[in-house]
């Protein structure tokens, strides 16, 4: 308990207020959302077979599926209408790839964005002093950044794709009894999108925090705080190059000036002495 005081009290939580602290938990909260979304989605369809023998009709057959949608392995037992006979009925497409894909970069970027988060607000003072971690800080929330939005656009697709595979009137074309215009087949209500697409959604606004962070984490870098320093020593060496040549300028002036002055009065001082000296001696 003394442990987690005295850590407590040496966190520096200031560090939250700012900007690269800030987005720091709305990676790690929009991450928990992501995979969270995907990962723990459940859904069911329901149709139904009604043949010319009621004995054989099935008027609510339910269909599960859920994370990390194999439909290929998804099956339930539709009625053949012939003599009570029944038939096992996979549905269609394999989309497990993009949603692990998925939740597995919302995971991996829920544990890093923590562990940033810790070294912020715990060791704030050796990260500034360690020029490598802002750099490998910054490169991860680069490749995250990227990885942010190609899972969430193949995510984006393969949901596309599951919503049609998974549509009631096209698992009824799965079942041999209703291609028989004889029988009768019907759904009853498709799946509940929502969870998914706010899946979708929490994916392309964890790549805006994580491009957006980016920028932030570079100015904790040795190149930004490089270029600061290089951009202030040019602007220094600007000005003072700039107060000489004006120095210089007022210096010229002011020489000028007296040299004209100077000029002026050589003429002035040997006409009053030359003028009365010559008349007398032209006398």
């Amino acid at each position: 308990m003394d442990t987690a005081n005295q850590l407590v009290s040496a966190g520096t939580f200031q560090v939250l207020k700012l900007p690269l602290g800030f987005i720091r938990v709305l990676e790690w909260l929009f991450s928990i959302f992501a995979f969270a979304t995907c990962g723990g989605y459940t859904g069911q369809l329901q149709v139904s077979v009604d043949c010319m023998e009621k004995a054989s009709s099935n008027l609510s057959i339910g269909i599960d599926f859920g994370y990390p949608f194999r439909l290929h392995q998804v099956s339930f037992e539709a009625p053949m209408c012939e003599a009570m006979r029944r038939e096992r009925v996979f549905l269609t497409g394999d989309y497990s790839s993009s949603a692990e894909f998925f939740v597995t970069i919302a995971v991996f970027a829920f544990l890093y964005s923590l562990t940033a988060a810790i070294i912020y607000i715990f060791f704030l003072n050796k990260y500034h002093e360690n020029s490598r971690a802002p750099l490998i800080d910054f490169v991860v929330t680069v490749v995250f950044s990227f990885l942010w939005l190609v899972s969430s656009s193949a995510w984006a697709k393969a949901l596309s794709d599951v919503k049609v595979a998974t549509d009631p009137d096209e698992v009824q074309l799965l079942i041999s009894a209703c291609k028989d215009q004889t029988n009768k087949c019907g759904s009853l209500h498709g799946p509940r999108w929502s969870g998914l697409n706010t899946s979708v959604v929490f994916g392309f606004l964890n790549f805006v925090l994580w491009a957006g962070n980016i920028w932030f984490v570079f100015k904790e870098t040795g190149w930004h705080k490089g270029a600061s320093r290089f951009a202030a020593g040019a602007s220094e060496k600007q000005g003072g190059t700039f107060s000489q040549q004006s120095y210089n300028q007022g210096s010229f002036d002011q020489s000028g000036s007296y040299n004209t002055q100077g000029n002026m009065g050589q003429p002035s001082e040997y006409s009053q002495v030359g003028g009365p000296t010559s008349y007398p001696s032209q006398m």
